[in-house]
């Protein structure tokens, strides 16, 4: 959730403006100088429905206005009283091993009607506007189909409104939203109490702890709670009711910005926001309430990953094309203007990432509430992305020389192509990176440096496996990996920022062209990094895995509810999560290029700094991961292990401060950032309490602020001579597994096609099947061939009485052997006859439509078009099945029909662009937004001079790439991963490729 961002300045003309306050979240408005005699200044918050409504937004109240007995109660509200009463009456009266029982299964159920229930029926609205659409089906608003239940639903909503309520003049979607927030108030307040009165009804005073631990645990519970209470609040005057009802779900007031408490964390309402279950934990003493805690913060994470973060991309994210060839943004200056805007101290993202080419990730948070415009809703995210100082003027590219007339090859290629004048981000990226290993992930056996990984690995972890008593033999090694991690590679790279170290010894030992101008150097100096990088990642993480499990011995089970074993086990894997967690966060942020240290080597890219994701919030995660470490010592219990986890800790604190810092202010300036946004909120928090204080400690004052300075000097001071100690000791002593086999695939694939339990009907008697007909329209060449990608026309008929769900599937010709049952998958080639009554894969029942003039009275006929992800993108012969009422009766079908692919008779460059002129369009959808002019025609004197078309072609999505590749393999037998299509990305590009693989392969 976030705060709203103000209206641009060109709407502002056409909306009323905001004024101090929220109309919208208190039940007393504010004034504008928060003085009593202050007086009240107008506001108008605007709003806007799907269909372009823009309406005024009236005041609305809390939920706590359900406890103050001068509002008027609804009958919804007496529900709620009556079941929050029941609760306390149950607790009072009941047995406490039963009041246990009782309120774990009760609190169980609302707490899965909140993540699961409401999950899903918001999502269904996000997707689909369900809610709205069922009231609608159900008439409760219609005055003329159901005005008892209209009048009884205004009479409950009116009462809780202000005077600026007018239940008929505003729009369905805010009427709905009200009359949701009352099944949202019952759901979390008694998911609340329940929590509660399960946690007093666990009660218990440990035993065997002294006096000072049970102060101590109950400070710490206070505080936990104090802290949750502190955050809610917070939150809840940032998003105001509207985010905290998920209102834009219904309608929308504004733009995503993070503000205030949104800055400390992450979904603070979902993170830390949960802290009083692990205060009140503490309080009660209870191992049955930490666990149920958690399962119920992993409840509401869950609700946040299937919903909340799905939502805000699908309202407030923007899709990006792939493999899009921008002009690389100028590197600019070393040392930084004095004015710079401040930015993340965080490496350098990289744009053109793999993993960066889907859509940039949207603020996990939910809407604020300024006022829409009246004609379109801004909703853009601020990712506020800034450039550190005025570029400089971009270096020329080296080039090869080349004669000015081109000549072709045998094969019609043009022969000896020359690099172009400049290059795009897109190309840099894939010059340098090639699905290089990340850990495991990307290991590719047939890759020497990952086989030797993997044979290192291997030989580490069964020297662990061996029943010898080797615990100091481990110890030292964990520690050298990680020394070596930390200060030998730390030592590298600052050798690499200062002087290009790594570069001139490739310079000094290897040869390389003429021409290449060093750049041969940097890739091999570059690539090399990375394998001894990941390697030593890897063997650290290992190395520390070995030791542990050397010095981890499985607790008694007596001492598992007696004594701390548990606790002990439970923090150590939630640090471990957390570790992993962040390590996750913070390559969604980096990228390759940013994990693997990219600009302490690559000058091209454009400098300027990102601070997205967890960047936000923390100007160095990697700090979090020496999480895993102390994990590790909690589970392991040895101090062996804790040890390491100290010196690991330490050390990550060097390599920060003298080898990531350095580089960072040496690229960017003054232009760093000082402070992240959990440190923004903690200082802000801080500041307002010494005012506080220094209000209330009168002549005292002078004295605290000294010992505070004094107190920060002396910590200021042990920070400089720490660093100053282990530099010198430094100073004086510096010296994936490979992917499934094809077979395998196959397989797969086959076991997956069977994997259908086969749903039948049991009406099918009412239901002539001769009345049901299909036809395939043919293609334009009259006949039942269609190209690969190409789209496939069905006519329908069937009885006016006919299903509201039935569904047309694809099946190859030969995986069903009956003609009355599907028994096979279609692996999502299918399509409902009538697709706008389908949410994704659940039809949804409606009324029929009213049948047009000139039908048919007896039967229904019209027509579904396969297009894109639900046609056959394999060749062979296939056949459609028309089936009952979403189940898998067939009530018709017709085929075979063909798919093909043209090959073309002969290898040249010509014939195989030709193909792919074909191809490509049909693959990317026919989209002319990502065709090239280059599939539209073709000359030699058109074709760029270093074998490219001037012109390429983009993706929405991997999955368009991967159809080319699939394409490819059919039309000439050559196999292209999506990644090498999504580097090339260019006609004449995939036809040399093609060429070249094929002459590879006839050798």
């Amino acid at each position: 959730m976030s705060s709203p961002a103000p209206p641009p300045a060109e709407l502002q003309a056409n909306l009323r403006q905001r004024r101090v306050g929220d109309r919208t979240s208190s039940s007393s408005p504010a004034t504008s100088s928060g003085e009593p005699d202050a007086p009240k200044r107008e506001e108008v918050v605007w709003g806007k429905t799907p269909s372009g409504e823009v309406f005024r937004v009236p005041t609305t109240h809390d939920v706590l206005t359900l406890f103050h007995p001068g509002y008027p109660k609804s009958h919804i509200d007496l529900l709620n009283l009556a079941l929050l009463g029941t609760q306390l009456v149950l607790f009072f009266t009941l047995p406490r091993n039963v009041s246990r029982a009782f309120f774990f299964l009760y609190f169980a159920f609302w707490r899965a009607a909140y993540d699961l229930g409401l999950g899903w029926v918001l999502t269904k609205q996000s997707k689909r506007k369900w809610i709205v659409r069922e009231v609608q089906r159900l008439g409760w608003l219609d005055p003329d189909r159901k005005p008892e239940v209209r009048r009884w639903i205004k009479s409950q909503l009116a009462g809780k409104m202000g005077k600026d309520y007018s239940f008929d003049e505003l729009p369905l979607e805010y009427n709905t939203w009200l009359l949701f927030r009352q099944l949202v108030d019952i759901i979390l307040l008694n998911d609340f109490l329940a929590y509660c009165m399960f946690a007093f009804s666990c009660f218990r005073i440990p035993e065997g702890l002294s006096l000072t631990l049970h102060i101590m645990r109950w400070i710490g519970g206070i505080a936990l709670i104090a802290f949750n209470l502190w955050v809610k609040t917070e939150a809840h005057q940032v998003v105001k009711d509207y985010g905290w009802y998920w209102g834009d779900v219904f309608f929308q007031r504004g733009a995503l910005v993070f503000d205030g408490v949104f800055e400390l964390a992450p979904h603070p309402m979902y993170s830390v926001g949960y802290a009083g279950y692990y205060g009140l934990s503490l309080i009660v003493g209870s191992y049955a309430v930490l666990f149920v805690s958690l399962a119920a913060h992993a409840a509401q994470f869950g609700f946040l990953v299937f919903f909340e973060n799905p939502h805000i991309e699908r309202t407030y994210g923007q899709r990006k094309p792939l493999a899009v060839r921008s002009p690389i943004q100028p590197r600019a200056p070393r040392k930084a203007s004095e004015d710079s805007l401040e930015s993340s101290h965080v490496r350098k993202a990289s744009t053109s990432s793999t993993s960066s080419l889907a859509e940039a990730p949207t603020p996990a948070v939910t809407e604020g509430d300024t006022a829409t415009e009246s004609e379109e809703l801004i909703t853009e995210v601020e990712t506020e992305t800034e450039m550190v100082t005025p570029p400089r003027q971009l270096k020329k590219l080296r080039t090869h020389a080349l004669s000015s007339k081109s000549s072709r090859d045998s094969l019609g290629r043009p022969a000896s192509p020359k690099t172009r004048g400049a290059i795009s981000q897109h190309d840099l990226f894939h010059r340098y990176f090639r699905k290089d290993a990340v850990l495991l992930h990307n290991v590719d056996m047939f890759r020497a440096s990952d086989f030797q990984l993997i044979l290192i690995l291997s030989y580490a972890v069964a020297l662990t496996i061996c029943p010898t008593n080797s615990l100091p033999l481990h110890f030292v090694h964990a520690l050298t990996w990680c020394l070596f991690n930390e200060f030998g590679l730390g030592l590298l790279l600052r050798a690499q920022s200062q002087n290009k170290f790594l570069v001139r010894h490739y310079l000094k030992h290897y040869h390389y062209p003429q021409n290449d101008r060093g750049q041969g150097a940097i890739r091999e100096a570059f690539q090399n990094w990375k394998g001894i990088y990941n390697m030593s990642m890897c063997m650290s993480y290992v190395s520390l895995g070995c030791l542990a499990w050397k010095t981890y011995s499985v607790p008694d089970w007596q001492h598992w509810t007696a004594g701390n074993e548990l606790l002990r086990h439970t923090l150590g894997a939630l640090m471990i999560g957390l570790h992993i967690w962040s390590s996750l966060e913070s390559y969604e942020v980096l990228g390759l290029f940013g994990w693997f240290f990219g600009d302490f080597f690559i000058e091209d890219y454009p400098a300027h700094l990102e601070y997205t994701g967890i960047y936000r919030y923390l100007n160095n995660p990697e700090v979090i991961s020496g999480a895993t470490f102390f994990g590790l010592a909690l589970v392991s219990g040895s101090k062996l292990v804790f040890a390491l986890a100290v010196i690991r800790h330490l050390s990550h604190w060097w390599f920060l401060s003298q080898v990531e810092y350095p580089h960072m202010r040496k690229l960017y300036g003054e232009s760093i950032r000082s402070d992240a946004g959990f440190v923004k909120v903690i200082k802000t928090v801080a500041q307002k309490n010494v005012r506080l204080l220094e209000s209330r400690a009168g002549k005292h004052a002078p004295e605290i602020k000294r010992v505070a300075r004094e107190v920060k000097g002396t910590f200021d001071k042990v920070y400089e001579e720490t660093a100053e100690v282990v530099e010198e000791f430094l100073s004086k002593s510096r010296p994936k597994i490979s992917e499934v086999v094809e077979d395998t695939k196959v397989l797969l694939q086959q076991s997956r096609e069977r994997l259908v339990i086969s749903r039948v009907a049991n009406d099918l008697s009412s239901y002539d099947t001769n009345k049901y007909r299909i036809s395939i329209v043919p293609s334009a060449d009259g006949t039942l061939r269609f190209h690969l990608g190409e789209p496939i026309r069905v006519k329908w008929r069937a009885p006016n009485h006919h299903s509201r769900k039935d569904w047309i599937g694809i099946y190859r010709v030969g995986s069903n052997q009956s003609n009355l049952v599907t028994k096979t998958s279609s692996l999502g080639m299918w399509m409902p006859v009538h697709d706008g009554e389908y949410d994704g894969d659940i039809p949804i029942e409606l009324q029929k439509p009213k049948r047009t003039a000139g039908a048919s009275p007896d039967f229904e006929e019209d027509e579904v078009v396969f297009t894109g992800s639900v046609l056959p993108w394999r060749t062979g012969k296939y056949e459609m099945r028309y089936h009952h009422d979403g189940k898998y009766n067939v009530m018709s079908l017709d085929g075979p029909f063909e798919i093909y692919v043209d090959k073309p008779s002969q290898l040249t460059f010509d014939t195989v662009r030709g193909t792919l002129k074909r191809i490509v369009p049909l693959c990317l959808d026919s989209d002319p937004s990502l065709i090239p002019q280059s599939c539209k025609g073709y000359s030699a004197q058109a074709e760029a001079e270093d074998g490219r078309d001037p012109d390429d072609f983009r993706f929405w999505t991997e999955r368009q790439a991967k159809r080319i590749s699939l394409a490819i393999e059919q039309a000439f037998d050559v196999e292209l991963t999506p990644d090498v299509i999504v580097a090339d990305a260019n006609l004449s590009a995939l036809a040399n490729r093609i060429l070249t693989s094929k002459e590879l392969l006839s050798e």
